[in-house]
């Protein structure tokens, strides 16, 4: 299935994308973005303490570098350069068990960004596969004490998945363009071992984020607003 879905993003949408009408000028930007993230684990089987969502997500921060060029009516595509702050939590008060994962990756999503309004205010569609890598990874607290299969040291820091974001941009005549989106982050690739002899069939990430930004225009004094 995850296999499929990524086929659906690197062969339709890029046929989509070059069957739309090329602009007079494209449009190039470069910026910054960050915001909060919500992440969990999903575990099979499952982790006790893991199973309600909203309790047991870890909070933390992200943030990065935007490149993005609409060359088509509508449509473009948006590189970026990310840290991301991903985990989870396990609460069973009356075990005592208090515990929390947090785990910091760099990642480099290639999104297709779709778009619709007008110069000045659009609201978006990003998606796409991103890739990245665990740069570090750190726990605190106090675990269940008989299963601890999910407290080893990672087996695959390496990671790929589908990103997909809801956003609103409006832009200005002379100090850039601001935004705000909305994002899934799903991953396919598991942070233990998965093999038959190992514990988990799966673990994979997946996050919610809400994120701010601001980019530069490179503009064209030829092309105007309207």
């Amino acid at each position: 299935m995850r296999h499929a879905i990524t086929v659906i993003f690197l062969t339709f949408i890029p046929i989509y994308l070059s069957a739309q009408p090329r602009l007079p000028r494209a449009e190039m930007y470069a910026g910054v973005h960050g915001g909060v993230t919500g992440s969990v684990v999903n575990f099979t089987p499952t982790v006790d303490g893991t199973d309600e969502v909203a309790g047991t997500a870890v909070l933390g921060g992200n943030g990065g570098l935007v490149f993005r060029y609409n060359g088509h009516k509508y449509c473009g595509l948006q590189v970026e350069l990310n840290y991301m702050h991903r985990g989870w939590r396990e609460t069973i008060d009356t075990l005592n068990v208090h515990y929390s994962r947090s785990l910091n990756f760099v990642e480099v999503p290639f999104l297709f960004h779709l778009y619709f309004g007008s110069d000045r205010h659009r609201v978006f569609i990003n998606a796409g596969p991103q890739a990245g890598y665990c740069i570090s990874d750190r726990s605190s607290g106090t675990g269940y004490p008989t299963s601890t299969e999910q407290y080893k040291p990672l087996g695959r820091r390496f990671d790929y998945g589908i990103a997909a974001g809801l956003g609103y941009t409006a832009r200005t005549r002379s100090i850039g363009v601001f935004q705000i989106e909305v994002r899934f982050c799903y991953s396919f690739s598991n942070i233990f071992n998965d093999h038959k002899k190992d514990w988990f069939a799966q673990s994979h990430p997946m996050d919610l984020s809400l994120n701010i930004g601001y980019l530069w225009e490179f503009k064209n004094k030829s092309r105007g607003y309207k």
